[in-house]
């Protein structure tokens, strides 16, 4: 049942709204004076508050500020016989939601009110929504190259450059992007997807760019393109890879005018769309064969990103398995499993050649069917029982990788130990002693 506060100085209006609002089911409380409104607000929580501009003491505006303070998530109605449009306009800025004056019609009140609570109903899904899509998004594990990339993320997510993502598939590419774009200025902008390798060549440049009604067969009404529905936003294009020469040719146009022009339009359309990229192959490789614009490549390719396989950041997969059965457990409504020893054993040893997707599938098949509160070895499907041969124990696999990344970083930043460290989010003196332990030296 929903919570109202009337603030109001004059007896009538109180008992009248309060008689209005308990007629509708509501629960209500009424004061006479902000400084009551705010102990109120020390004790309980309310849904909506009625407010009258001019009470004795502090005034409605100055509470109305501090309720903001106290309560952001309540909603404020301002009430006043007396109100200017600059006291409206003040009232809207600190956040009312709304501002009626007296003297008061109670179907209009009422109303108001009514709309106040359905938009507060809408906010806290929108809230509830938000945060599990950021929950649904999260980058997970602990080893040192997530660790890095999300240090990566975090610097690169606030500017508008141009990001290319390598990485295998299933590694996670796609999920990069929306970080970015989820800690960018563009968060509440459109974040619109393209599979390149998944839209026909005949169709690619529709789907992009958008057409007009009869600009080609089939054409049977308008259609915008992605590029226009990603406008203000981030249009991330998966597997640029597999687009063809002709294709590359018209995005690079679009990314350097910042402009393009539907198919069968008479004009163009400007846009301001951040580009992130992925693909799983070697461009460079693509560009020697002819197969990639090598003007195109230094246009994506301003801040690349590199998605390690699993197999590479094994101590991460006790961590994602045990986050997919909580996910996958809420969404089927499963009781959440444990995972046994063994079976946690087979997981880390297994060579996971479909990266995180494969294990992601494999954690819903056994959420769904495994009717047990563990998860046992025998539970999994991994092909011949799992294993990887690099390594007699999960304590080996961690140390040969760690080495071997530390290493390849060092090389990087041309054996600089300082820089290293930074882009690795480790002290100076931590990546001092791991070269020491695994004997790295230049």
């Amino acid at each position: 049942m929903p919570r109202i506060l009337i603030v109001d100085d004059e007896p009538g209006i109180r008992q009248s709204l309060k008689g209005v609002f308990e007629d509708e089911g509501f629960s209500t409380d009424v004061v006479s004076t902000g400084e009551d409104c705010l102990k109120k607000l020390d004790h309980d929580s309310y849904d909506l508050v009625l407010l009258d501009i001019w009470l004795p003491g502090m005034d409605g505006l100055d509470t109305l500020r501090k309720v903001r303070e106290k309560s952001p998530r309540t909603h404020v109605i301002m009430i006043s016989g007396h109100a200017t449009i600059a006291t409206a306009v003040s009232a809207t800025k600190l956040g009312a939601y709304d501002f009626i004056e007296k003297p008061l019609s109670l179907e209009h009140t009422l109303l108001t009110a009514r709309n106040a609570l359905s938009h507060q109903r809408l906010e806290q899904a929108n809230d509830l929504l938000r945060h599990q899509l950021e929950e649904r998004f999260n980058i997970v594990g602990q080893s040192i190259p997530i660790k890095a990339l999300r240090k990566q993320i975090a610097i690169v997510a606030p500017t508008n450059s141009r990001v290319l993502i390598y990485g295998e598939s299933g590694t996670g590419k796609e999920l990069v992007s929306r970080n970015i774009h989820f800690m960018s200025s563009r968060a509440n902008a459109p974040f619109v997807e393209v599979n390149c390798a998944a839209i026909p060549e005949e169709l690619i440049e529709s789907e992009l760019f958008g057409h007009t009604k009869g600009s080609f067969t089939g054409a049977s009404e308008a259609k915008k393109g992605k590029f226009e529905l990603a406008d203000g936003g981030t249009l991330f294009l998966d597997e640029i890879g597999d687009m063809s020469l002709k294709t590359q040719a018209k995005v690079l146009r679009a990314l350097e005018d910042q402009s393009f022009q539907p198919i069968g339009a008479p004009a163009g359309v400007r846009v301001d769309v951040r580009v992130i990229t992925a693909t799983n192959k070697n461009l460079q490789n693509e560009i020697g064969a002819g197969r990639f614009r090598e003007d195109l490549f230094y246009r994506l390719n301003v801040i690349p990103f590199f998605v390690p396989p699993l197999r590479d950041r094994r101590e991460d997969i006790p961590i994602l398995a045990q986050y997919f059965v909580r996910i996958f457990s809420a969404e089927h409504g499963r009781q959440p499993k444990e995972f046994s020893a063994e079976a946690l054993d087979m997981l880390v040893d297994y060579s996971w050649p479909g990266n995180v997707r494969e294990l992601r599938n494999e954690i819903e098949r056994l959420v769904i069917m495994v009717q047990d509160e563990a998860i046992e070895g025998g539970d999994l499907s991994l092909p011949n029982g799992g294993g990887t041969g690099r390594a007699s124990t999960l304590h080996e696999a961690r140390a040969q990788y760690e080495r071997e990344f530390i290493l390849s970083k060092l090389k990087e930043n041309n054996w600089n130990v300082s820089q290293t460290a930074r882009l690795l989010g480790l002290e100076r003196s931590y990546l001092y002693r791991k070269m020491k332990v695994y004997g790295i030296e230049k």
